[in-house]
């Protein structure tokens, strides 16, 4: 790509070959149809060559990367444009780009694939293990992970979740290089809704379609959104595109399959022919404003002319300080700051109030003063669909309540994950063998217990005590934790996990894939090491301290003590029935028993 004058409308040959709102960058990247003859090359290739198996979020990039959603991209970024997007938002040619898609690696894996300049390697899908395409390696680099987070996210903050996945989940390498599609990803689910950027260019076209406001949404939509969408359409004479994301949102949000059955519904509301829903497989950041000139590009790619940017535009909401990261309008600033360049235009998200007098909704700025309004505010709505609450149809409509309330239980439905932690023998395997028949007695749900032992036994007998091998086995059981959870059990886990940040990660899995079931407890059981090896009739840490055990939790490896423990217990303190009773008031207090 050649550099681009930035002071002028930019690629003014290149946007003649598009009707409507031309890509960004003049050109639509669709890798698939320009690799399309060659296809079945590549794919025979791939299997010759060394393969990396993508991570989700790497899935959702590369998606986007080849079908062109990512365009003036044409593969995962180098040096020099990840240095320039994070320093400058734009890539190494001068044009606009916020944020840095980047293929992370470990050193184990460079060794391993043997990964230098010039290498192929093919990237694989991790749910069908199918080659999707295959990069030449253009350089290896070690970024400065902590001034992406503070220059990308504001912050280098763990309490948001693009850094907390930054710190935890992606590797100290990345691989910049172009790509050569293969396939696109297979999808089982909503085929009909998914469409390529060229498909939905194509879509418009053949419904005559020439100005499309875009909506960005990661929640469920009620009447509110589905106002302002219309207003905003019948405004500028357009039509509207929702566009809802249903790659990676953020951990506790509302699953995409319940999220999609309600626009499917809300659709029906919409004046016929006005509106058309299309499903983004994008792997978001929340990163506020640069985030929302992110989204603008991405509409931008897939044909729209509009798009509403919302009050804190994919914010992740408070910082460990308990403050806002980002200012309610610093997204739209930032996207007006860049309109010239975007060409795309951007309507300010309006507040919409419900006028009981008219029924009917109004924006909050243009109800004259005095006016009864009513609002129902997203944690009022999370309460009622907890505690099984009516939801007035003035907010919502019926199809909407009714597929939440499907996917949604009540508190006391829901699952729940009692996440047990403490040194070899502190009691926290006779505590949850307690705290299973206590609630087994309460009835009402299932209950699994988890133990350390049990586990390692039966799920995780191949690894060892290394600290790898000790994340691994407390992410099974975090995995596990989260599917039973999800299909509405408590679950008593019972491992040492003696690292923060494994216990930080399982409580992350649980978050974001419990669903409904996503509440996690983590309770620390202090037991003073002293009386853990007091009490200790098998003599386990004896022959740790003879040197007979290697890597034994309290004598030659360490106890992280947790920070953030949802209740701290101890066995010299508290007889075994107080502490079940005080875990059974946490759940009680949190409305689950």
């Amino acid at each position: 790509m050649s550099a681009v004058d930035t002071s002028k409308s930019p690629y003014p040959l290149e946007l003649k070959r598009y009707a409507g709102n031309p890509p960004h960058g003049g050109v639509l990247q669709d890798l698939l149809a320009r690799d399309e003859f060659i296809a079945d090359q590549l794919r025979e290739e791939a299997h010759t060559l060394p393969d990396i198996v993508l991570t989700e979020r790497q899935l959702c990039d590369l998606e986007l990367l080849i079908s062109g959603g990512f365009s003036p991209l044409e593969g995962f970024m180098n040096e020099g444009d990840y240095k320039s997007v994070v320093d400058n938002l734009r890539l190494a040619n001068g044009i606009l780009f916020p944020m840095p898609i980047t293929l992370d690696v470990s050193q184990e894996t460079i060794d391993a694939l043997a990964i230098a300049p010039g290498a192929r390697i093919a990237l694989r899908d991790p749910r069908d293990d199918e080659s999707l395409a295959i990069i030449t390696v253009e350089d290896i680099y070690k970024p400065d992970q902590v001034k992406e987070a503070i220059q990308v996210f504001g912050a280098d903050d763990p309490a948001h979740p693009s850094v907390a996945y930054l710190r935890n989940r992606v590797h100290e390498f990345y691989i910049g290089g172009k790509l050569q599609a293969i396939q696109a990803p297979t999808h089982f689910d909503y085929v009909a809704l998914r469409y390529t950027p060229a498909e939905l260019r194509s879509h418009f076209k053949k419904l005559a379609w020439r100005k499309v406001v875009a909506f960005q949404t990661r929640n469920p939509m009620h009447r509110a959104h589905r106002e302002l969408t219309v207003r905003a359409a019948r405004q500028r004479h357009a039509n509207v595109l929702i566009h809802p994301v249903v790659g990676l949102t953020k951990p506790g949000d509302v699953d995409a399959f319940t999220r999609v059955r309600v626009y499917q519904s809300i659709m029906e509301k919409y004046p016929n022919g006005m509106g058309c829903l299309a499903l983004l497989p994008l792997a978001m950041r929340m990163a506020g404003p640069r985030e929302a000139v992110w989204h603008a590009i991405i509409r931008k790619n897939f044909g729209a002319t509009h798009f509403i940017v919302g009050r804190d535009h994919a914010g992740p909401g408070k910082n460990s300080q308990g403050k806002d990261f980002y200012g309610p309008y610093d997204a739209q600033e930032l996207v007006t700051k860049y309109h010239d360049e975007l060409q795309i235009e951007m309507v300010p998200f309006q507040q919409m109030s419900y006028i009981p007098a008219t029924d009917e909704y109004q924006p909050a700025d243009e109800i004259p003063k005095g006016v009864e309004t009513l609002d129902i505010s997203g944690t009022e709505l999370r309460r009622r669909l907890k505690t099984g609450a009516p939801i007035p149809d003035w907010f919502s409509y019926d199809a909407v309540v009714k597929t939440l309330r499907e996917s949604y239980p009540p508190r006391n439905k829901q699952g729940f994950v009692l996440f047990l932690t403490g040194l070899y023998n502190s009691g926290k395997d006779i505590i949850g063998k307690a705290l299973q028949t206590t609630l087994n007695e309460q009835g009402g749900r299932s209950i699994t217990l988890l133990l350390g032992e049990t586990v390692r036994h039966e799920l995780s007998a191949e690894l060892g005590f290394s600290k790898e091998d000790r994340h691994k086995n407390t992410q099974r059981i975090a995995f596990v934790a989260a599917e039973l959870t999800r299909a509405g059990a408590g679950v008593i886990a019972a491992p040492i996990a003696p690292y923060e940040d494994s216990r930080e990660a399982a409580r992350e899995t649980v978050l974001s894939s419990g669903g409904a079931g996503g509440n996690f407890f983590l309770i620390h059981v202090a037991t003073p090491l002293e009386h853990c090896e007091k009490m200790d009739r098998k003599g386990v840490y004896a022959k740790a301290r003879r040197g007979e055990i290697k890597g034994f939790t309290g004598v030659d490896d360490p106890y992280e003590i947790p920070k953030k423990a949802d209740l701290t217990v101890d066995t010299t303190a508290q007889s075994i029935p107080q502490i079940v009773h005080s875990i059974i008031l946490l759940l009680e207090t949190n409305g689950l028993l």
